[in-house]
């Protein structure tokens, strides 16, 4: 089964864990995001009051379904706070923030590095950032990308550009 399948919805029991969906495992009952939930012991630390006797009193199952989905994202969530990311590093971005930018940034950008006969690599290369965040600023996604101001900086004195308001 998949991981983060609801097993039997309503009231069925598949012996499966309604978040991770791991079979023949020991399953208790648990509260996610207000959903009660047949967990594993390795999800039951998702829970917020996990007990071993099942309610007796259900939701519909239309308010059931919706909470299963809220604690199945809650899951999600806690697991992917467990991923380290490269981008967790570098940049402190509270102390580098993106400025607002001008309406079309990624066109000025994309125009005046091209007029400039330069590559994004080889821009990035010169003013020592990262390609991607070039591409980013290019498509329009900088606040997306997570771009700091100095990048912004970088780029508008090295093209003499305006890419932020004032």
């Amino acid at each position: 089964m998949a991981k983060y399948s609801t097993g039997g919805v309503g009231g069925d029991s598949s012996g499966a864990c309604e978040l991770c969906g791991a079979e023949d495992r020991d399953l208790q009952t648990a509260t996610v995001a207000g959903a009660r939930l047949e967990v594993c012991s390795e999800c039951a630390h998702h829970g917020e009051e996990p007990d071993r006797k099942k309610s007796g009193k259900r939701d519909d199952q239309r308010g059931e379904s919706r909470k299963k989905k809220a604690a199945q994202n809650v899951a999600k969530l806690s697991d992917a706070q467990k991923v380290d990311h490269d981008w967790e590093e570098g940049t402190d971005y509270e102390d580098d923030p993106l400025p607002y930018l001008v309406r079309g940034y990624g066109d000025v950008l994309e125009d005046a590095r091209q007029d400039a006969g330069l590559q994004t690599d080889e821009l990035a290369a010169e003013l020592e950032i990262e390609e991607d965040d070039i591409v980013a600023v290019e498509q329009g996604r900088a606040a997306r990308a997570n771009v700091g101001g100095s990048v912004i900086e970088a780029l508008e004195e090295r093209l003499g550009i305006e890419l932020a308001e004032e």
